[in-house]
């Protein structure tokens, strides 16, 4: 029975994507000389030319395109078994840092699925403010950080999203226009400085009426009628609405970010940061 190579498979495709054989080699670590050998033992395994030659360059013909699809459908497969046992050989510790929101709303539905693919793997997840996760004692005990940072302020973390900061509250509880009851984050939270820095320029008196640093907290006081809030929207709570109204200032956007600080797990680090990135991407 015949059988291709997926080595000379690979390298056919490398050829087509980086435009020739040249590059095609630079890219695998291999002479030009390897490359046309792997080409031509590849030809001479399916008895077609995949390639016409023309002047110096080597152009790609109906047979090779035919070719195409499969092989990256192949190699697909053969890159997919290898993940796959590859996560099961995963283990360690992974130290999560999160935003007490986030952790609320983002983790139950991450952990559970995490665990199930990696069961070697112990998550442990601490919950804090932003500025708490990201200071220069905490970031270094983390694998892992997702944190808020306002979208004028430098950052070293990989942005996965610049969401709309959102007023969030209990829709059946109308929005006084006399005095605005705020329930918020302790201070540091980067909500509670937009909030506050906002407000400070509108004529619309207001009074913080409650204070807790957890989303759980918060939900409850505003469904007690305490106050409203502002959130990241990915992180609003299906118990909670986002409010809309012309005496409510805008408040701006928020970058949601991640930082990996991973150098004993990379591989599960890696993982568990693609879980979060599909989820809010």
């Amino acid at each position: 029975m015949k059988q291709l190579s997926l080595d000379n498979l690979r390298t056919f495709v490398t050829v087509i994507d980086s435009g020739g054989y040249a590059k095609a080699g630079e890219i695998l670590g291999r002479t030009q000389p390897a490359i046309s050998l792997q080409i031509r033992n590849l030809e001479d395994k399916l008895g077609k030319k995949l390639f016409d030659k023309i002047g110096q360059r080597h152009q790609v013909n109906i047979e090779g395109r035919q070719l195409y699809q499969q092989a990256r459908a192949m190699l697909a497969i053969n890159d997919d078994i290898f993940r796959q046992f590859e996560q099961s050989s995963l283990r360690g510790r992974l130290r999560l840092g999160i935003p007490s929101e986030f952790a609320t709303t983002l983790l139950p539905g991450i952990v559970g699925e995490f665990s199930k693919i990696y069961p070697d793997v112990a998550l442990e997840v601490t919950s804090a403010l932003s500025k708490s996760l990201l200071s220069d004692q905490k970031l270094p005990e983390f694998d892992l950080v997702m944190a808020l940072v306002d979208p004028d302020k430098h950052s070293d973390g990989e942005v996965i999203r610049d969401d709309d900061l959102v007023w969030v509250g209990n829709r059946f509880q109308p929005i006084s226009t006399d005095g605005l009851s705020l329930v918020l984050a302790p201070d540091g939270c980067v909500y509670r400085s937009r909030v506050i820095n906002r407000l400070k320029q509108q004529t619309l008196q207001w009074r913080i009426s409650y204070t807790n640093a957890d989303l759980t907290g918060l939900t409850v006081a505003i469904q007690q009628g305490l106050g409203i809030t502002a959130l990241a929207r990915a992180s609003v709570p299906k118990e909670l609405s986002i409010l809309r109204s012309e005496h409510l200032p805008e408040l701006g956007k928020i970058k949601i970010c991640l930082f990996n600080q991973s150098r004993n797990h990379p591989q599960a680090t890696g993982r568990l940061a693609e879980f979060i990135k599909a989820r809010l991407g």
